[in-house]
């Protein structure tokens, strides 16, 4: 008998072209697949409404071919599934996980810079009285969903059995604390990324999660809401992050060199592998 197929994927965000850092990461999940004989996926998490863009969704596809991965089909995109998380948070709701936040943005950051020096900038809340919470639904105040922790570690009875695998360490223990009470629905009525994605790994059969170091803090309120919503609970893999010529991680956001500018100065796919050591 074979084992259980072993299901990865690479979920980027339409915001942006794809540069160095994301072709390692890709190439790290969709090499893993092939080693395994097993599944590598294309995920679009396009959620958010502001910044996400079509021209970006083809891009990448486009990118990820020309450095030699291929996907599954079809390839999964987060906004055609609005649903499928929708359903998930009313299930949260309905066991009494959820409160609504009506707090500003920076109403946040007061707090936080009025929490004693060294503490972490992870939010804890609670519930508005039921009469104040009504009167400002009513009155068309905008607020987010967010989980509770307290709420959560009533439900499951602490969170010392709560654990997941990380690939060379072992079973780790999961500490959800970091994260605070984080958002599920933002005022907008957009999902956030930590529902959507545990959703869509246990949708999609994802039995391993590749991804970069930076994410790393992320598995710990991931694996807090897989055990929440009854969900399966993938391997994790957290890869080193590249950076540039200042040691800084390469981003989007400091206009790191696109794979499409690699290629309109003459670099070829092969070369661009071999320099990230995928001979």
């Amino acid at each position: 008998m074979t084992g259980p197929i072993f299901v990865t994927r690479f979920a980027p965000s339409p915001t942006g072209f794809l540069h160095r850092g994301h072709a390692y990461s890709a190439l790290t999940a969709f090499v893993a697949a092939q080693l395994a004989r097993g599944r590598f996926l294309l995920r679009i998490e396009d959620l958010d409404r502001t910044r996400c863009r079509p021209e970006f969704v083809t891009a990448i596809e486009e990118d990820l071919a020309w450095i030699g991965t291929a996907w599954d089909q079809p390839v999964r995109r987060q906004s055609h599934h609005l649903d499928a998380y929708s359903a998930a948070l009313a299930s949260l709701e309905a066991k009494g996980l959820l409160y609504r936040c009506f707090k500003t943005r920076s109403d946040l950051e007061s707090q936080i810079a009025g929490a004693p020096h060294g503490a972490m900038d992870a939010y804890r809340g609670a519930p508005l009285p039921a009469t104040e919470e009504a009167r400002r639904v009513s009155a068309g105040e905008p607020y987010a969903w967010r989980l509770s922790l307290a709420a959560a570690e009533r439900a499951l009875g602490g969170f010392a059995g709560l654990t997941f695998a990380v690939e060379g360490e072992g079973f780790v223990q999961a500490r959800p604390q970091l994260g605070g009470d984080v958002v599920l629905a933002r005022k907008d009525g957009a999902m956030a990324y930590h529902l959507a994605c545990v959703v869509d790994d246990a949708l999609q059969g994802v039995t391993h999660v590749i991804r970069g170091v930076d994410l790393a803090e992320a598995a710990h309120v991931q694996r807090l809401l897989q055990a929440l919503l009854d969900l399966p609970t993938p391997v994790y893999r957290h890869h080193r992050l590249l950076t540039g010529p200042d040691g800084k991680r390469l981003a989007k956001r400091d206009r790191a060199e696109t794979l499409r500018d690699l290629r309109g100065r003459g670099m070829t796919a092969a070369e661009l592998r071999g320099e990230m050591g995928f001979d």
